[in-house]
Parts: C-alpha cells; sequence; structure tokens
C-alpha cells in the first residue's frame, strides 16, 4: 500500500492507495491538523503500508514527528528537482522552489496534460502557478491566503472585526456589500480571485486548477475556466511515484 503525505503550514493531507493505481484514484484520505498528529497513526494502522512518499514544508519537527509514525515504512521525502515526469522547473534556482508547489504542477499537468494551466492553492498562503502546455513550470506568485488577510485586518485595524472565511459557506458575499462583515470578506475573497484571474490573463491559461483548504470559497467568485479539486499536492506526490517506481527514484531518501 502506498501512503502519500503533504504536511502543510496549517493541516497534514494524505490519502492510501494501491501501488499499481492511477494518480487520484485513492481507497481513502483525510487531514489533521497539526496539533493532532499522533491521530495519523490509528489511521494507518493496519493499512499494509509498505511505502510512503511526504512533502513537507512544515519544518524538521513535523519531519520528525512523521518518521517517527513510520518506522518500518520505506520513506521518500519529495523535493522539488529540475525536471520529473515530463514537467521541467524553470525557477531561477530549481531547488528553491516548494515540494508542495512542485508537486502541485506536477498534478496538474498529469490530469490535465498538453494544456497552459494556473495552478492555484488556496491554503494559509495562496500560490499561484502556471504551467506552460508543453511542461514547464514558469513560476508563479505567493500571497497571504484568506485567513491571513482576514486576521491581519482584524489586527491591524482598531474598528474591523474578526471575520470567518467560513461565513461565506453558503454563497459569496455580495461584491459591494451592505454590512461590515461581508465587505471584509467580499474584499478578502475578491483579492483571491483577482490574482488568481490576473493569472490566468497573464499565462492566457486553458484551465485553472484550484485547491487547498479555502479554494471552496475563492473558486466561486472565478469567471475564468476552472476545476476545484480537493488535493493537487497528493495528486502530484501520487505522479511522482508512479514515475518512479517505473524509472527507479530520484528523490531524496530518508530512513524513518
Amino acid at each position: 500500500m502506498l501512503l502519500l503525505v503533504d504536511a502543510g503550514n496549517t493541516r497534514i493531507k494524505w490519502a492510501l492507495a494501491a501501488e499499481a493505481a492511477a494518480p487520484g484514484d485513492w481507497l481513502t484520505h483525510g487531514a489533521v491538523l497539526h496539533a493532532e498528529l499522533e491521530r495519523l497513526q490509528a489511521a494507518w494502522m493496519g493499512q499494509g503500508v509498505t511505502r510512503a512518499i511526504v512533502s513537507n514544508v512544515a519544518g524538521p519537527a513535523m519531519q520528525a514527528g512523521l518518521s517517527a509514525l513510520l518506522p518500518t515504512v520505506q520513506t521518500e521525502w519529495f523535493v522539488s528537482q529540475p525536471e520529473l515526469a515530463g514537467l521541467r522547473n524553470r525557477y531561477r534556482n530549481p531547488g528553491q522552489l516548494g515540494s508542495d508547489r512542485f508537486a502541485a504542477a506536477l498534478g496538474a499537468r498529469t490530469l490535465a496534460p498538453g494544456q497552459a494551466l494556473v495552478v492555484a492553492t488556496c491554503g494559509t498562503a495562496t500560490t499561484v502557478d502556471a504551467i506552460s502546455a508543453d511542461g514547464d513550470f514558469i513560476g508563479g506568485m505567493i500571497l497571504p491566503g484568506v485567513g491571513l488577510m482576514l486576521g491581519a485586518l482584524a489586527r491591524g485595524t482598531a474598528q474591523l472585526p474578526q471575520v470567518a472565511a467560513a461565513q461565506s459557506a453558503n454563497e459569496p458575499p455580495a461584491t459591494f456589500a451592505d454590512n461590515t462583515h461581508d465587505a471584509i470578506l467580499s474584499g478578502c475573497l475578491a483579492a483571491q480571485a483577482g490574482a488568481i484571474e490576473r493569472a490566468c490573463a497573464a499565462h492566457r491559461a486553458d484551465l485553472c486548477i484550484v485547491s487547498g483548504g479555502a479554494a471552496g470559497h475563492v473558486a466561486p467568485l472565478l469567471s475564468v475556466a476552472h476545476r476545484l479539486l480537493d488535493n493537487i499536492v497528493l495528486v502530484g506526490l501520487h505522479a511522482a511515484a508512479a514515475s518512479a517506481a517505473s524509472a527507479g527514484s530520484t528523490m531524496e531518501n530518508a530512513p524513518c
């Protein structure tokens, strides 16, 4: 059994797949907050996991914690590379690109090959990256995520309240809101959508793939062709695992 893990800034997302399964074809998946790390042991125990591939942008302590949960599993710590599975990394310093962004780009290209793509991952931070139709990761932008924007307004002003993105769960607020709570939500969500749409226009994208914890709040505001996915990073890790299995691993291997 193959375990895929995306350890982000706030949550740890994971999925289990049969070794021969197509990327995104998972038997089960889930997510926990960092403080709930120990819950993963029960979720993974008895699943017959023999191999894991992990993208970790949460630091050394998180890597140590995950390693402790997988003491007998062959674990590959995914890192950005100059080229993998037909995706070429055009970052000035390819190794500086976050492993989650490279995995997301790989996942997007796996699901939509031959298209000019924008990948927007709306998490603690929002990243908006461009992939050419012939497989070049061109680069992208990083901006505060919805939660960070909302928190910054509450902390940095004297009279604006703390608002949660969940308050837009039913429907997006009006563009020109008639109350302060909705005005804050409208502004922060419009900023996210505007950055994504600007990237799509600049790249002349055929499709925008939107993922991440806040994607469900941002995607309804988009006027460009888009596809909402639960976790594009895990899809990319799955594609990387399949590539490594067929061509020999080019990822950094580390014992757990």
